[in-house]
């Protein structure tokens, strides 16, 4: 087709009908070149080139119409003509790194098309990282523009981790694929550094064992974005190529963003429109009216549903809690004539802007029944934007920023009186330790650290609270028609409270768990306890005793016990529960009554490791889930047990709104007593390998716990060293003597902080039979030749266990014989506490 047919205006018509944005490429232009930086590993002589291969993928936005409409290559690009430039490049020198390359190719073409106005160059080195991963750097140059829109990656990267939930998982580890892309904006010119692909490939090599791959993929993310510094966004891709027979991978996409470390004040007209992407926003509660505990769970519901509300002709607007602090009992600052106050903190994910985020929150300040009163007064529930992102914001006129007595309705982040709060600040270290203040350039560890070295040493304490919800629910305990958006939040029976991290030593109450075995075959006293009256009686005569909870159980843990369906489960578990809540109702004598009403209003804990049970039992009357096997379920690690076992049980005590006791266990009680993995620890904690191993395996379990969308909120967590599960004898005096370390402030060996921190620790160590096994040792000066005994037989070897686990600063003790151990734990705790 000849262009003589074409006038010019039929020329030009084509041009403007067709799209400006055709791509042309060369793809893959396969070529060796040298870098100075090296390939599989660095250079061993600074600067020394070392040849490659590489693949150049070349793209060019240049509109095709009037080369289609003519057939004239003068109006195309020669792609021989463009590879010749590129090939010829390649031979000219030696090259610094990726940019270096890419650089001096856009300058080519640039010189080489004139007529040309967007290049973009893909440079891939299948032979820079040490695996058969490579790196890739993308880079778009517009005629005339200095900025430059880049994108580096490791393409293919793969780590060996153990991850998974399953058995088959958990025994050894598998491959794991990244594939990690960093986008940014940058100028053009001379460049100080190179993207450090060797750097980051490095770190991610050490990316930790998981349950979830998704906690990998967030895990490199973030250290990408530590090591990159200022981009636009990072996306990672992890996959595991073996998880699924008949697919390629199982894989986990995200991407994230690193937001600016300073933003302009938000102008103070108008709510700003809400933004595409997500924002991590730290919020502060507090409460000290009415049922403080339900109001703050209530507000937590009411963030995660309201939302939607207030979409109007925008997008999907969405907030997720995703972490949460421990909560605090605290006296009131500035107005102290008034009731003590409960705070705590979380962590949402959210992609509402500044300004309605604030709308929203005091909304819900209204629904859960906040009602106006003077400043600093007491109130229902008091919901307050603490850091959203990295950024300042502050919503005053410049002249009306000297005080702090003018920051009704406007919104001033970070919050201005945050460092002055130990009720502020303590929750936020729980959770975000490392978060720099935006303004003042330090942690809040650092910022909380020095309030408190600052306080006088009368400053009341702050200490944890763990609230225990009232169930069954009935018209008079449901707190869904006070506040009908949100799922029914139960009100509080009680609460206990413990020392918090941090604190000076104080006396405290260390509490009593009781067991009641439901069960025909208890390792510790048989059938005496498996019908309702046998129950009942040994309910009334422990909380006469002093139990403050009792744990019933209907599946006996102890190695090689007879299976035990879900629906027998049932059926011994809950008729006893119901039986001790319907206690007080009843009218025996006198002298019985006030006994029996006592016993009815103690606490309950279902001790079971399925979530049918648990709700079922707790709807019933209980107030607790303690669970052995930390939600992974009795067979764990087994593919029908796996993570949807885990986020079921999750859900279930979420919903609930219960406290849960969370076991270490591996499995079978006798079996997987090897801890010789952590054996590194004697040297690094002062505790000892298993020590390690609960902070290490339990650690885990307990963030994907608590942490995430659908998490349980922290302060409902009490963690179980696990006594008798999968440890030696040797195992479990080392728990018993180095307690206080595996909640303590301990660096994992990876330079982690202790993911155990702070919880408090519940032991129970009686009638166990590492005891019959330490009796049975004779005494080494000869005068004692050991004998053996029953597990009935062994409540004086408890009560030295017992007495040690309360010097070590256990929160509660689980006992048998609530009778005599009572005044073990009563005296030792006068002793050490």
């Amino acid at each position: 087709m000849s262009s003589q047919i074409f006038s010019d205006s039929d020329l030009g018509k084509a041009a403007t009908e067709r799209s400006s944005k055709d791509l042309i490429r060369v793809k893959n232009l396969l070529l060796t070149a040298s870098f100075t930086d090296g390939a599989q590993w660095p250079p061993s002589t600074p600067g020394k080139p070392k040849l490659q291969p590489i693949h150049v993928t070349l793209t060019i936005s240049h509109s095709i119409s009037i080369a289609a409409a003519t057939d004239n290559l003068d109006h195309s690009i020669n792609y021989s003509t463009l590879s010749a430039t590129i090939t010829e490049l390649s031979k000219s020198r030696a090259f610094a790194s990726s940019e270096d390359f890419i650089d001096e190719a856009h300058a080519r073409c640039l010189a080489q098309f004139p007529g040309v106005q967007e290049f973009s160059i893909t440079l891939t080195r299948p032979k820079a990282l040490l695996q058969p991963a490579s790196t890739e750097f993308t880079s778009t140059r517009i005629r005339g523009n200095e900025m430059l829109t880049e994108i580096f990656s490791i393409i293919g990267m793969e780590c060996d981790p153990i991850v998974g939930i399953n058995a088959c998982e958990r025994e050894q580890a598998q491959a794991v694929k990244f594939d990690i892309s960093v986008r940014r904006t940058t100028k053009a010119g001379p460049r100080r550094n190179s993207f450090p692909s060797r750097e980051l490939f490095l770190k991610v090599l050490k990316v930790r064992d998981s349950f979830l791959v998704a906690l990998d993929v967030s895990f490199v993310a973030d250290i990408t974005l530590n090591t990159i510094g200022q981009v636009q966004s990072v996306t990672v891709r992890g996959g595991k190529p073996n998880a699924l027979s008949c697919a390629e991978a199982a894989e986990v996409e995200i991407t994230r963003t690193q937001p600016s470390s300073v933003q302009a004040p938000v102008p103070s007209t108008g709510l700003i429109q809400p933004s595409n992407g997500a924002h991590k926003v730290a919020i502060a509660l507090g409460s000290n009216l009415g049922d403080r505990f339900a109001n703050v769970e209530s507000a937590l519901r009411l963030i995660e549903t309201t939302p939607s509300q207030y979409r109007g002709d925008g997008p999907e607007l969405y907030a997720s809690v995703v972490d949460t602090s421990f909560m605090y009992e605290t006296e009131p600052m500035y107005v102290t004539d008034q009731p003590k106050f409960i705070n705590c903190a979380c962590m949402i994910e959210t992609n509402i802007a500044p300004l309605l985020l604030l709308k929203i929150l005091k909304d819900i300040e209204t629904a859960v029944g906040r009602v106006v009163s003077f400043r600093n007064g007491p109130r229902a529930i008091d919901v307050d934007i603490l850091a959203y992102d990295d950024e300042v914001i502050d919503t005053r006129s410049a002249d009306q920023r000297s005080t702090l007595d003018n920051l009704a309705g406007q919104l001033v982040v970070p919050h201005p009186r945050l460092i002055e709060r130990e009720f502020v600040l303590r929750p936020l270290n729980d959770f975000m330790p490392d978060y720099q203040h935006p303004v003042l350039r330090r942690t809040v560890n650092e910022i909380f650290t020095s309030l408190i070295a600052a306080q006088p040493t009368d400053t009341p304490m702050m200490n944890m609270v763990t609230p225990f919800p009232q169930y069954p629910v009935s018209s008079d305990t449901d707190s869904s028609e006070k506040v009908p958006l949100i799922p029914s939040v139960p009100k509080t029976a009680t609460w206990w409270t413990f020392p918090s991290c941090n604190s000076r030593p104080s006396r405290h109450k260390t509490y009593l768990m009781v067991t009641l075995n439901a069960t025909p075959d208890s390792f510790s006293d048989g059938s005496d306890n498996n019908t309702v009256p046998a129950a009942l009686t040994y309910a009334t005569s422990s909380v006469a005793a002093g139990a403050d909870i009792i744990d019933i159980g209907g599946y006996s843990t102890r190695p090689g016990a007879v299976y035990v369906s879900t629906e027998e489960e049932l059926d011994r578990v809950v008729p006893v529960v119901q039986a001790i809540r319907a206690l007080s109702a009843t009218s025996d004598s006198d002298e019985d009554r006030a006994v029996k009403e006592q016993t009815g209003r103690t606490l309950l804990s279902v001790d079971t490791f399925r979530w049918e049970v648990a709700e079922a039992a707790v709807k019933a009357g209980a107030n607790c889930i303690n669970d052995v096997y930390s939600f992974t379920g009795r067979d764990y690690p087994v593919e029908k047990a796996g993570e949807e076992h885990l986020l079921k049980m999750r859900q279930v005590a979420r919903d609930l709104a219960v406290p849960v006791v969370l076991m270490h266990s591996r499995g079978e009680a006798s079996a997987n007593k090897d801890y010789s993995q952590y054996a590194y620890a004697a040297d690094t904690s002062g505790s000892g390998a298993v020590s390690e191993g609960i902070r290490v395996e339990l650690g885990r379990k307990v963030d994907v716990i608590v942490k995430g969308k659908g998490g349980i909120r922290r302060w409902f967590v009490i963690v179980d060293p696990g006594i008798g599960f999968s440890k030696s004898v040797e195992g479990n005096v080392e728990i018993l003597r180095h307690c206080c370390s595996i909640t303590g402030r301990v660096t994992l060996a990876d330079g982690a902080r202790n993911p155990l921190l702070g919880y408090p620790t519940l032991i129970g160590a009686s009638r166990k039979s590492f005891l019959g096994l330490l009796l049975e040792k004779p005494d080494p000066a000869g005068t004692y030749a050991g004998r053996k005994t029953t597990a009935k037989e062994r409540d004086s070897a408890t009560a030295a266990a017992v007495a040690c686990a309360v010097q070590q600063g256990a929160a509660v003790i689980r006992v048998h014989d609530v009778l005599r151990l009572g005044d073990v734990v009563r005296v030792a705790s006068e002793l050490w506490s």
